[in-house]
């Protein structure tokens, strides 16, 4: 089975051809967006991040711009900078080149501040954006994918239908050759000796065991109680009891082959097959790491209901029970809650889930995309100064 997808120059294949406009730092954040919006059918991202960051923060940072920048479905970035800030457009010019990523750069100061830098940005994203359209969509295979995996707003169905469901595409996902990436680790504590067991050798199911080790004594070092957030107020509402339940269908969406690789937030995978990614459990935060991670689809499961989306990437939403299918259609994408009431099962949705990425890979647009979701967050792993 194959997909149409754009090819890039560093190797990767790309569904879709973005040309997205990325400011440095949260002081140029207001010039991409004029620029972007002078330039129809660019994207663009605000965020609060570029200075204050401190040793390995800094890096982390450096790390999760540079590979979002770089994810395979944007053809070309405008790097917008200030001029003074710590991560500047030189910084992460150097991760682009890395990645062989076309890419132009503009600061405020340089052109004299807002007004001028405008002017030279909507030049330069215009020229982007034309050489973008020479790109030519071709066959490509499932091996060319990184499908991300996520829940959000779980409720006690979603490790009963849509979970499993999703794990059910994530195995023939890899039995095509493509790669899975699973994060949202307090989600999987009291469920991490499951995945363990899972991992392809000792050294992959001792980092299993490490992540989620070092997750759960950060909770307890803050001294509150992890069930004020694990589960969510939502959560709970929905049915779901304790944090072991929540883990137990969390863990599902990741099907049954073996884990092949542990990455850190944000880290493009070495192996294909399923990988986890190192990271917290919000729901904007992981969609970015994945996405910075160079996973070009998102596979979203929710009970309770969420819009969110991606400035770059598609993301199918699934619904673990027909009402909240019924009451938020213009988010959903795939209802899961035929499962329960018999008119589908776990393998029949499972294909649909895998069919709708097919359709989505090649240009399909899913329903956050038509309604403008685009938010981005950074995890933060340390102090700002």
């Amino acid at each position: 089975m194959n997909f149409q997808g754009y090819p890039r120059q560093n190797g990767t294949v790309g569904i879709r051809n973005h040309v997205l406009v990325f400011p440095t730092v949260i002081c140029s954040s207001e010039v991409a967006r004029m620029i972007s919006q002078a330039v129809p059918g660019t994207v663009y991202v605000a965020h609060p991040h570029g200075c204050g960051h401190l040793g390995v923060e800094k890096e982390h940072i450096i790390r999760t711009m540079g590979g979002f920048c770089s994810n395979p479905n944007i053809a070309a970035v405008l790097l917008v900078g200030n001029g003074c800030e710590l991560i500047s457009t030189e910084v992460l010019a150097e991760e682009l080149k890395k990645n062989r990523q076309r890419f132009e750069i503009v600061n405020v100061q340089d052109e004299g501040g807002t007004t001028g830098a405008v002017e030279k940005g909507k030049s330069l994203a215009e020229h982007l954006k034309y050489e973008a359209q020479e790109a030519k969509r071709i066959s490509c295979g499932i091996s060319e994918l990184i499908i991300g995996v996520k829940c959000g707003g779980s409720d006690t169905l979603s490790g009963l239908t849509a979970n499993p469901a999703v794990g059910y595409t994530a195995d023939l996902v890899v039995s095509h050759g493509g790669t899975v990436l699973i994060s949202e680790v307090p989600e999987m504590l009291g469920a991490e000796h499951v995945l363990a067991r899972r991992a392809r050798n000792r050294d992959t199911a001792d980092r299993i065991l490490q992540i989620t080790s070092t997750m759960e004594k950060k909770i307890l070092e803050t001294g509150v109680d992890i069930r004020g957030t694990e589960p969510s107020p939502g959560n709970i509402e929905g049915g779901l009891s304790t944090l072991e339940e929540k883990s137990l269908g969390a863990i599902l969406k990741g099907g049954s082959t073996p884990v092949q690789q542990v990455v850190q937030y944000a880290e493009r995978p070495s192996e294909k097959g399923l990988v986890i990614m190192d990271g917290p459990a919000l729901d904007a935060v992981v969609n970015t790491g994945m996405v910075a991670a160079g996973a070009q689809i998102i596979v979203f499961t929710t009970g309770r209901g969420t819009p969110l989306g991606s400035p770059v990437a598609p993301v199918i939403k699934v619904s673990s029970n027909t009402q909240l299918y019924q009451k938020m259609k213009d988010n959903i994408d795939i209802n899961a809650g035929g499962i329960v009431d018999g008119s589908g099962n776990l393998v029949s949705v499972g294909e649909k889930i895998f069919h709708e990425i097919l359709e989505v890979a090649s240009g399909k647009l899913t329903r956050s995309e038509i309604l403008g979701h685009s938010e981005f967050a950074i995890h933060n792993i340390g102090p700002a100064v």
